[in-house]
């Protein structure tokens, strides 16, 4: 059997636990430190989330709106299929977009600057795809004109797909209506 004495760990904490009972004066002031510690974290608790108050510093707290009856539920499930219409519905505005984007493309006499070449693009772009427009280099761009007219490949009610022939690559757009006859590029990849 181990014999019990002073030192060690069980020691140590033995004298912590100690030393608030050696006086009625020290048990006061140690109820008094943990009284200020469990307030002061209290109150900080109910600052740092104003929702577990009452809400009378900041105002008064909106109630959470009641629901009374839940919506009817379709008898049918809903298609979520893309419609896909024949190539013949490729609107003509969408085409003649493809055209002046694809023109604007593939001009970049030497010296243009990327900016002056993402601003040529502007007017046939939408406002989401034009950024990473500006980060591309007009010199590093093998075509320097169009050589045949924009085809559709795919339409669909508020977008089309249209190949554009290059002197070196085809251009495939992405071309989505924005507005009313309004059809932007939205994207462009070489045609497979």
């Amino acid at each position: 059997m181990p014999i019990r004495t002073r030192r060690g760990r069980s020691g140590a904490y033995r004298a912590l636990w100690e030393w608030p009972l050696h006086s009625p004066a020290r048990f006061a002031l140690v109820v008094a430190v943990l009284a200020v510690v469990i307030g002061g974290v209290t109150s900080l608790g109910q600052w740092a989330s104003p929702s577990a108050s009452t809400g009378t510093a900041l105002g008064p707290v909106a109630e959470a709106p009641t629901v009374s009856a839940l919506p009817a539920v379709p008898a049918a499930p809903l298609e979520l299929t893309p419609t896909t219409l024949p190539l013949t519905a490729a609107p003509q505005e969408a085409l003649g977009v493809a055209q002046r984007w694809a023109t604007a493309w593939a001009t970049h006499p030497p010296g243009v600057t990327g900016a002056q070449w993402s601003d040529a693009l502007r007017p046939y772009t939408t406002d989401e795809y034009l950024p990473t427009l500006t980060e591309v280099d007009p010199a590093n761009i093998p075509s320097s004109r169009v050589t045949g007219a924009p085809r559709a490949v795919e339409v669909r009610p508020e977008s089309v797909r249209v190949v554009v022939p290059t002197d070196a690559v085809s251009l495939q757009l992405l071309l989505v209506q924005v507005g009313s006859g309004d059809w932007r590029v939205a994207g462009y990849d070489r045609a497979s």
